[in-house]
């Protein structure tokens, strides 16, 4: 969940390969699996389904193996003990993997993400920390107490959307600024149809040039100018002692650069694109359990007890009152962690037996990872009871964990998202009582980008307790 490392420089997920084993580049090379463009366009193995395809690679190559398509290699590796070279090694590159895939998406050019970035990185990391999401939390209640009251007494429709109605504009309030928040429903509804355009097309748009995608690129367009005006406003608002400085305040004061409001849209993706589906699973998954959706009420209940259905106030404290809740949502992250991150090899590595060259893209798959037995018994259940051998109060997590990255490139605002998500299950599952009318649907196999996307709707029933 690594704010910008989500953002992979996967060309082959869009493309249609024919798949052969070919010969290794070097005697000590991993297996080399060699793809080329059809002509005839058919839809073979990796552009199928990425996502299965990495596994199906790993049962039929070993641990390391490398994927050479439309210019580039990409070698993954799977075994655990070879995860702290993936994070720490110095032969390894985090903003050279992602480089060209941020210009895609976001416009900034390579130069100045370079001089940038580890500013970038820097003030988010130390805006978002455990104290300052402490602060952060209350503003935050009251956004999305005020959004879930516009759901009404009752209605249905697909649970992601009712989620993103009320997310979307409580989070960019709370990150950017109340005035930079949609304030209308008209207004939410032209930015939620732009940011699910740009969102569901940003893996594509990180490898296409916008010319092959004119309705992502002027979604892109649209964001970016809607981030230029908010960094005015952020720059002409005055903040208050007990508000704060917003975090697009402060990136605008460590940033002087033309390329602000492009960092802004990195940002806005950031907060909102993976929050948005692993809320979706985590209730998902709680409302299909009945178990653990009575232990969760029975948690919320007696935490909240007594408190007004309207404006209901969730506090930090209230929160570790829940950890159930907070479990559900780990697992939930378990389950439906990343596809892939990536880093650029730039010194010769090795691995097991192979030394994996320079220009090799290492790619890890967090999906995957958690999905070994020898970390995660019965991998494929949503068991959150599991989560109590962590000490998530310490930010410690399970291990074989590793959805948050690892390294000096680790998340900086894992804090935060855990916090947000805690604090909006809690209170949305206090206020409405739900009715599933579908199953829970599987994810998705086509994207390695990001938490993964249910893959078939997911229909509640909802009504105002």
């Amino acid at each position: 969940m690594e704010w910008i490392t989500l953002i992979l420089t996967v060309s082959i997920v869009i493309i249609s390969f024919h798949l052969l084993f070919g010969k290794r580049s070097h005697p000590n090379a991993p297996p080399c699996i060699r793809g080329w463009i059809p002509w005839f366009g058919a839809a073979f193995e990796f552009g199928k389904a990425p996502l299965h395809f990495i596994q199906q690679a790993r049962a039929k190559y070993g641990p390391v193996f490398t994927v050479v398509a439309a210019g580039k290699r990409l070698t993954f590796v799977t075994l655990n003990e070879d995860f702290r070279a993936f994070f720490t090694s110095k032969d390894v590159d985090f903003e050279q993997a992602v480089q060209e895939a941020v210009h895609n998406t976001a416009s900034i050019s390579k130069d100045c993400f370079y001089k940038t970035h580890p500013t970038c990185a820097t003030v988010i990391k130390g805006r978002l920390t455990p104290g300052n999401t402490a602060m952060l939390s209350v503003h935050l209640c009251e956004e999305f107490n005020d959004h879930l009251e516009n759901l009404g007494s009752e209605g249905s429709g697909q649970l992601n959307e009712i989620i993103k109605s009320v997310m979307y504009p409580a989070v960019m309030s709370n990150l950017l600024g109340r005035c930079n928040s949609p304030n209308n429903a008209l207004t939410r509804q032209e930015f939620l149809e732009k940011f699910t355009t740009y969102d569901e097309g940003f893996e594509y748009g990180s490898q296409l040039p916008d010319m092959f995608l004119k309705q992502w690129a002027n979604s892109k367009q649209w964001l970016l100018s809607l981030l230029r005006n908010m960094t005015i406003r952020s720059q002409e608002t005055l903040y208050n002692e007990n508000d704060g400085k917003t975090l697009l305040q402060h990136l605008a004061t460590a940033i002087s650069d033309k390329y602000l409001p492009n960092y802004g849209l990195l940002l806005l993706w950031a907060s909102l694109a993976n929050a948005i589906p692993i809320t979706f699973w985590a209730i998902a998954f709680i409302l299909a359990n009945p178990e653990a959706y009575k232990i969760a009420m029975d948690q919320i209940n007696a935490a909240l007890r007594d408190q007004d259905q309207e404006k209901t106030k969730v506090t930090l404290d209230d929160l570790q009152h829940m950890p159930y809740v907070k479990w559900c949502i780990m697992e939930a992250i378990r389950l439906r962690a990343p596809g892939a991150i990536t880093r650029k090899v730039v010194r010769p590595l090795k691995l097991q037996n192979y030394v994996i060259p320079p220009g090799d893209l290492l790619m890890l798959s967090p999906y995957w990872a958690h999905r070994n037995p020898k970390y995660f018994p019965d991998p494929e259940d949503f068991k959150p009871e599991r989560w109590e051998k962590a000490d998530l109060e310490k930010n410690v997590y399970l291990e074989g964990f590793v959805a948050f990255g690892g390294g000096e490139n680790q998340c900086p605002g894992r804090w935060y998202a855990v916090m947000e998500l805690h604090m909006f299950v809690a209170l949305i599952l206090y206020k409405f009582e739900f009715t599933p009318l579908d199953h829970v649907p599987k994810p998705s196999p086509l994207h390695l980008v990001g938490t993964q996307q249910p893959d078939g709707p997911c229909t509640v029933r909802y009504k105002h307790r």
